[in-house]
């Protein structure tokens, strides 16, 4: 329905002796060929006066009629290959979006764009073009198993640790307790900051802290009646401590209080209590080390081995081939330890105490992995270079203290 050569009757106005080439309506309004062929070609100006560009459904600004010789000579003709289809062709039969350029005359063609999937032969790529050769690409470095913390650094702190905690054990047994209640200070400072931090929880620290030491010397000095005594004491301080602030979240601040006073200096007092014995400084010994070894085969055969979660909600780098590794380890250090380091020690002793060790430090672990990730937090501390806070090594001992002080006196007495 163009406004073009032909408004749609296929009339053809000629200069030639024959009928004429006429512009009739194609069935995507491009230029088809009239009824007869013959030398002369004339132009139908249109309603529009204008030249009807191929398949589009408009007109150019009206102008004057041109003869094609004269035209010919003013505007030079686009060079193309020949194999180009022009507009109006049996390939353009389905054409019917509009073009905003096109040729002036007849007999210009242009390349055939509107189809993606027939690109214009000159712009196609060679078809026996050689295939460019592939770069060369590094290879992936082999991705190591990470893990997971600076081993370095916790080596280093580990054994500077041992170092202070072995001289001051056998050297002056007070000194020993002196650097627990320090340990045990710390602790609680880390834990009620993070309860604050993360939960907005107040636990009172002054009565935590001064209570938490008393507590620790109070073992030593009296045994279990006086680590009892100091703990309800401590848990009294804490509950008048707190009255002096606004009564709003006092029972959760209070709760958490006794929770801070059981967890980290009661069950600290078990070491301290362990001391007081004639083989007290073994006796902690081999309770440190076989705590720490069943951290460190848990540690060593989890990241070798491990592919099975232990509790992947809690602590998702634990496995159970971890727990075989720690058990295994700790009932060899177990039998070791009692058998040579103990007075009236047997190996098979050591055994059990071996296995007891491990379950505790495991479960003391998941528990303190549990707080922490109730808190939102990795570490409880950044004091210890590669290993997190004090909290962070406390986590497998404090449960492992009571169960070895017990364990002890079961098979060799308090002595």
């Amino acid at each position: 329905m163009g406004h073009g050569y032909d408004h749609g009757q296929g009339h053809g106005h000629g200069h030639g002796p024959d009928a004429g080439q006429g512009y009739g309506p194609g069935p995507a309004q491009g230029y088809v060929p009239g009824p007869a062929q013959g030398p002369g070609q004339g132009y139908d100006p249109g309603r529009a006066h204008g030249y009807d560009q191929g398949h589009v459904q408009g007109a150019v600004p009206a102008g004057p009629t041109y003869d094609a010789h004269s035209a010919q000579q003013t505007r030079p003709m686009p060079v193309v290959p020949d194999d180009v289809p022009a507009y109006g062709s049996d390939q353009d039969d389905d054409r019917g979006a509009a073009r905003l350029s096109g040729p002036l005359f007849r007999d210009e063609t242009f390349r055939n764009d509107a189809s993606p999937a027939q690109p214009p032969p000159y712009a196609a790529a060679p078809q026996n073009q050689e295939p460019m050769p592939d770069v060369p690409q590094p290879a992936p470095a082999p991705q190591k198993k990470s893990a997971g913390r600076d081993l370095g650094a916790a080596i280093g702190v580990g054994v500077g640790l041992g170092v202070v905690i072995v001289a001051s054990l056998f050297v002056v047994k007070a000194v020993f307790v002196g650097v627990v209640a320090v340990a045990v200070v710390v602790g609680l400072w880390e834990l009620t900051s993070r309860l604050q931090e993360r939960k907005g929880i107040k636990a009172p620290l002054v009565p935590l802290a001064l209570g938490g030491a008393a507590m620790v010397v109070a073992g030593y000095a009296r045994g279990a009646e006086g680590a009892w005594v100091a703990l309800a004491l401590t848990g009294l301080a804490v509950l008048v401590w707190r009255m002096t602030e606004p009564p709003e979240g006092y029972l959760r601040d209070v709760t958490a209080g006794l929770f801070a006073a059981f967890y980290v200096p009661f069950l600290a007092t078990f070491v301290a209590m362990m001391l007081t014995a004639e083989d007290g400084p073994f006796r902690v010994l081999t309770f440190l080390l076989l705590t720490v070894v069943s951290d460190t085969g848990a540690y060593a055969v989890g990241w070798r081995f491990g592919t099975h979660k232990l509790a992947p909600r809690i602590s998702p780098g634990k496995t159970r081939e971890g727990l075989v590794g720690a058990v295994l380890f700790a009932m060899v250090a177990g039998a070791l330890c009692m058998q040579f380091l103990i007075d009236d020690g047997t190996w098979w002793q050591g055994l059990l105490l071996g296995l007891a060790v491990a379950a505790s430090a495991t479960l003391g672990d998941l528990g303190e992995s549990m707080i922490k990730r109730d808190l939102g937090i990795k570490d409880m501390g950044t004091l210890l270079p590669g290993h997190g806070g004090i909290m962070d090594r406390l986590d497998s001992l404090l449960p492992t203290a009571p169960v070895v002080w017990l364990l002890m006196v079961l098979f060799v007495g308090s002595g």
